[in-house]
């Protein structure tokens, strides 16, 4: 176990960049469609990119999330299904698809006994109104078999420094781990909110 998060760690020092900014006015959407208020006047926000090195370093195999799970945040209108992230699509070739939360390859899979890492661009209608994120909100991960799991947000941490792996690391007991980005260059933080289950 030791030899493998050495390699992980040096990766996410090197790849918690992001990979552009949209312009689209930052606002967030309810599950009923009704928008709410805006953000700060004048934010601009950027799509997201995983740590490299977990990606990387990982392979397809029983971690990887099966399709059919998806996650819902209703306070902050985010709804969107759960994919597991491709290095080459996300980081090599910058083609980051939208509307997608993507599981970190190598991370646990949502219910198991660990850190579960999401992210999503930071655009309207993804991960964009995580920036409103407050502990108390509810987190919900529906399953490919028709479970709901809840998880209740404990932490929000809105400048993590791309140089803090321990976001990423396993945890001894369950912990849902959503990221979005802050900023278009590599150095910007990234937001970060930690959920646990209910």
């Amino acid at each position: 176990m030791r030899r493998l998060w050495l390699p992980i760690a040096i990766g996410l020092l090197v790849g918690a960049a992001v990979l552009g900014v949209s312009l689209i006015e930052p606002r967030t959407a309810s599950l009923t469609s009704q928008s709410a208020a805006p953000l700060t006047p004048g934010q601009t926000f950027a799509t997201t990119r995983p740590p490299d090195a977990i990606v990387a370093t990982a392979t397809p195999g029983p971690r990887a999330i099966p399709d059919g799970y998806r996650i819902q945040i209703p306070r902050l209108g985010i709804d969107l299904p759960i994919e597991e992230g491709d290095v080459r699509r996300d980081i090599d070739l910058a083609q980051t698809p939208e509307n997608v939360a993507f599981h970190l390859p190598g991370t646990a899979i949502p219910g198991g006994s660990s850190n579960t890492y999401l992210y999503a661009h930071a655009r309207r209608g993804m991960f964009l109104s995580l920036w409103d994120a407050r502990p108390g909100d509810e987190v919900f991960i529906s399953t490919p078999d028709r479970d709901l799991l809840v998880y209740v947000i404990r932490d929000v941490l809105p400048r993590v420094p791309p140089t803090d792996v321990s976001v990423a690391a396993p945890t001894p007991t369950e912990r849902l781990t959503l990221q979005t980005s802050t900023g278009p260059d590599p150095g910007n933080p990234r937001f970060v909110v930690f959920a646990y289950p209910r």
